[in-house]
């Protein structure tokens, strides 16, 4: 019980360091509406990112996954798109910008040979893995320069886990939190990191709780 919670948190502090370095680097925001309309041509980009993952809780214990099954570290791949809403929060903030980030992201946990699923060879191994489907708002600032720190607020998942809990559910609601930044290299090539925590809502009877930290790569279009 005390590796769990401090396994949780470990990903809670390091969502908390990143929002904190996020808004104070974000500000003050003295940026004129002139130099926001120079950010882009539009503000759209798609991004690939990825890095180190860890659930809160591993799966040990349960009838498919197995009791030998007790990892939680692991890593992430994924991609998506950010639709620009507002460069100056329709006016009233210059140099904060609003995006609608759509993303889809693939993570792998440590997997072992799971006791509860056998074959003539022995026990057999249970690949853990975890697809997540988001939708959520970023809040961008120091639009007009080539270095933008941001934030989520809060964001909406949607998990596919694999193998099914015991309980043969594998669709898990949640919201994400996160902070990060990113630097323009040349001209619409970005580079960021990325740090998130996933609060899932358990509708598998599993724990889904993780968090995610790494970096990405952004292109604007």
């Amino acid at each position: 019980m005390q590796i769990q919670k401090g396994r949780k948190n470990i990903g809670v502090w390091s969502i908390a360091a990143s929002l904190v370095v996020a808004i104070a680097v974000g500000g003050p925001w003295p940026v004129l509406a002139e130099e926001t309309t120079e950010t882009t041509s539009t503000g759209n980009r798609v991004f690939f990112r990825g890095g180190a993952a860890g659930l809160t809780s591993d799966r040990s214990g349960e009838l498919v996954s197995g009791v030998g099954n007790d990892g939680s570290l692991g890593y992430y791949i994924g991609g998506g798109a950010e639709l620009m809403l507002t460069k100056d929060l329709w006016g009233m903030m210059p140099g904060v910008a609003l995006v609608g980030e759509i993303g889809l992201e693939f993570k792998r946990w440590s997997s072992s040979a799971a006791d509860g699923l056998a074959n003539l060879e022995g026990p057999a191994k249970v690949q853990m893995t975890m697809l997540t489907a988001s939708v959520a708002p970023k809040v961008k600032f120091r639009q007009g320069t080539d270095f933008q720190p941001w934030v989520i607020p809060a964001g909406l998942d949607l998990h596919v886990i694999s193998p099914t809990s015991s309980q043969i559910n594998y669709l898990d609601i949640g919201v994400q939190f996160g902070g990060g930044a990113e630097y323009r290299v040349w001209k619409e090539l970005w580079l960021g990191v990325d740090s998130r925590f996933h609060l899932a809502s358990n509708q598998t009877n599993t724990v889904n709780n993780f968090w995610t930290a790494g970096i990405y790569g952004a292109i604007g279009f």
